[in-house]
């Protein structure tokens, strides 16, 4: 598991996604989150620009990251 350090007090899932190199472009996550492919917290997460803050747990396929 891998963790992910933001600058501020969030970040959204769509910009991780593209931040953490598991996807190509912002229309490539936006595609993969509305296809319920990723998890947030162990829930599914379709919301493109949820906010995620320091504690969250984000998967997807076989990866996953902590929001420091």
């Amino acid at each position: 598991m891998e963790t992910f350090k933001i600058k501020g007090t969030s970040i959204t899932l769509n910009r991780l996604l593209k931040m953490m190199g598991w996807c190509s472009s912002g229309a490539e996550a936006n595609a993969i989150i509305d296809e319920g492919l990723v998890k947030v917290n162990g829930m599914v997460e379709t919301r493109r620009r949820n906010k995620l803050e320091p504690g969250a747990k984000v998967e997807f396929e076989n990866e996953s990251v902590i929001i420091e």
